[in-house]
């Protein structure tokens, strides 16, 4: 097998992630990310519930502290048949609260329609913010999302996501670097064309017009004919982008969340996220060609490393060749996690790991490319929320320092985003 067109395909993707996004960024200086401070709409936060317990509550008292005007604010809570004690919960949070609503699904519906119902509910409402029910958001982060909007044709912002229990053990530590790179570096080269492709659900401000536009498109989704209920933010993203509307992503605006603690969990999610990954993508080729050529190119040939890639794994193992690709993984891995170590080295010891952390990835990554990407496409139909099987343990405090800014260590269960 002739591998050259692949570790083409790779070293495209590899440039374009570490070195044409980050000197793009660089510059476009101020211009990479605007503000304006004079905007303040009215803002709901929807936060689709299912299966979080005790975690609901503290996540809707955090939001309740957000330094944004409160007769501006509206909390809108949407249960999807919960099956443990989350509505209660969301009720009790609710209490003494008049612009915290909790609204409960006549039947199971899966996370985009009841986000639907709830966005037809906040109807003096001007933007949307979208918050899973298993963070804590950070009191300036609805402020820092709203004052992005400095364009009409902006129908989306996203924010980042923090590891709180990246101290827990090897895999969280190994994650809290994975999420290091995905958000300070590989949405770079998208941001700088405002054409984000994949906006987080757990936390990402919308146009309330612009969701209410795309909610037939949205309710239909759907696999030979079976409704899923995974990658709906990648999804939504997408469409968004498709109907000539732009997204941003800003690091200022975040929020804290438990990752994963064992290899059941993470297998659960990259499984969940490979599924959404492959759909998203495939289903983009068909207007991949609106994209600005440079976000095309980029899409295009995420895509094919992604379904090209397991083969290459498989050729080395029946070759006998598979320890010179690990070592080349290790080779890899290790530089970003010397680059790592070198950009967190400023911050407080409770803040980073080491950067020999993220030395796991190097043997996980060809795993789930060779194991997860034929199982995912076998498995495109399903219909599963994965992740949200059963109640999350609920941290003790909220993982916000004094100063309400960063997270410190904490060793709660629960799923990112």
């Amino acid at each position: 097998m002739e591998l050259f067109p692949i570790q083409l395909l790779f070293m495209v993707v590899l440039m374009n992630r570490y070195v044409l996004g980050p000197l793009l960024r660089r510059l476009k200086g101020r211009k990479f990310d605007r503000v304006d401070d004079t905007y303040l709409p009215r803002v709901a936060i929807v936060i689709p519930l299912f299966n979080e317990g005790e975690g609901i509550y503290h996540g809707v008292r955090s939001l309740l502290e957000q330094d944004y005007p409160s007769h501006l604010l509206q909390i809108v809570v949407v249960d999807d048949c919960s099956k443990d004690d989350s509505y209660a919960w969301a009720l009790k949070a609710a209490e003494g609260n008049p612009n915290v609503i909790v609204m409960r699904n006549p039947e199971n519906m899966g996370k985009r329609k009841g986000i639907n119902r709830a966005v037809k509910a906040a109807t003096d409402a001007e933007i949307i913010v979208s918050v899973d029910s298993d963070v804590i958001v950070d009191k300036a982060a609805v402020r820092q999302l709203v004052r992005r909007f400095v364009s009409p044709r902006i129908a989306a912002v996203g924010g980042r996501t923090y590891v709180t229990n990246r101290h827990q053990n090897w895999m969280t530590r190994m994650i809290e670097i994975k999420f290091h790179f995905a958000q300070e570096w590989l949405k770079d080269l998208e941001r700088s064309f405002r054409q984000v492709m994949c906006l987080s659900g757990c936390l990402t401000a919308y146009r309330r017009h612009v969701l209410l536009e795309l909610e037939p498109i949205l309710e239909a989704r759907a696999i030979a004919g079976i409704p899923i209920k995974y990658g709906e933010d990648r999804f939504l993203t997408r469409q968004i982008v498709k109907h000539d509307y732009e997204t941003v992503y800003t690091l200022d605006a975040f929020c804290f969340t438990a990752a994963p603690s064992t290899l059941a969990g993470y297998f659960s999610q990259q499984l969940r996220w490979r599924r959404s990954n492959l759909v998203d993508l495939l289903g983009g080729l068909s207007h991949a060609w609106r994209l600005h050529p440079v976000v095309a190119v980029h899409y295009v040939s995420q895509l094919a490393l992604l379904l090209s890639y397991p083969l290459v794994i498989v050729h080395n193992v029946l070759t006998g060749e598979f320890w010179d690709i690990l070592a080349f993984h290790f080779l890899v891995i290790g530089l970003l996690g010397v680059i790592y170590r070198i950009e967190t080295r400023h911050l407080p010891a409770d803040r980073r790991v080491h950067g020999a952390s993220f030395l796991p990835m190097a043997l996980l990554m060809p795993v789930t490319y060779a194991l997860f990407t034929p199982l995912a496409l076998l498995t495109l139909d399903s219909g599963s929320w994965e992740t949200r099987g059963s109640a999350n343990t609920a941290p003790e405090t909220s993982p916000v320092d004094s100063g309400g800014r960063f997270p410190p260590t904490h060793a709660g269960e629960g799923t990112t985003p």
